[in-house]
């Protein structure tokens, strides 16, 4: 009789190594955890994106609501992240700001040669030369001074925000006994306007004059239309800082 013989195969395990299987189950789930919030932060940027271009058409299709998508200032690519000041309102001084001088803009009888924008976080108003100098001159027109006196109205209200008055220029040469070069013929119109809301009221702390020549243009200076475009000038609006 032949003895059937097993052979007893014994397994071990090195209790080192255990904790590779709770390291993978960890950085398994790290990993779905992970990837659950890419779906959902996804998913809530395309919802956003979706209402933003469904206000876009309304305000398109009614021209009276005023520059809403401006005051959002939206990037085309609609990444723009939320803040907590948006949903609580704090930037509602902005705004309110931001829609009385778009309102002041387009009911001007200067409209064409008045705009606004936001840029950077600062609300900017460009104003044509044409509306405020005469040809080589820093004397304010007539016409000017009630497109000052409006403006002026509406940032005593704000008297939280700084102006920045910026004096542009076309690239046509100037040399006179007054304006040696654009850079002076820009600086001394800046200035001209900062005289003049400082005699109406506003706070010369609150202003500053810059004069920039022909160097910033908005629009190539190839045509008599685009130089007249680039010859302005700006007020920045900006927020004092907290504590200043």
């Amino acid at each position: 009789m032949r003895d059937n013989t097993y052979n007893n195969t014994f397994i071990t395990y090195d209790d080192d190594a255990t904790w590779l299987v709770t390291y993978a189950d960890l950085m398994t789930i790290l990993l779905v955890f992970f990837v659950l919030l890419y779906t959902l932060a996804f998913f809530e940027k395309e919802k956003y994106r979706h209402a933003v271009e469904t206000v876009k058409v309304q305000v398109e299709k009614n021209k009276k609501l005023i520059g809403l998508m401006e005051l959002m200032e939206i990037p085309g690519n609609a990444d723009k992240k939320i803040t907590i000041e948006d949903i609580t309102g704090l930037h509602s001084r902005e705004k309110s700001l931001f829609k009385s001088i778009t309102e002041f803009a387009r009911s001007s009888s200067q409209k064409k040669n008045i705009s606004t924008r936001i840029l950077g976080g600062k609300i900017i108003i460009t104003i044509k030369g044409k509306a405020l100098f005469h040809s080589g001159s820093a004397s304010l027109d007539k016409k000017a001074i009630s497109i000052f006196d409006e403006i002026i109205q509406i940032l005593k209200d704000y008297p939280e925000y700084n102006i920045n008055i910026k004096g542009h220029t076309d690239n046509i040469p100037i040399s006179t006994p007054i304006f040696p070069s654009n850079w002076e013929l820009s600086a001394v119109r800046a200035t001209t306007v900062l005289k003049y809301l400082v005699s109406k009221g506003v706070l010369p702390q609150r202003l500053t004059a810059t004069g920039y020549g022909d160097v910033m243009p908005l629009v190539p200076n190839t045509s008599e239309k685009n130089r007249a475009q680039n010859r302005r000038v700006e007020f920045v609006l900006e927020k004092k800082e907290t504590g200043k």
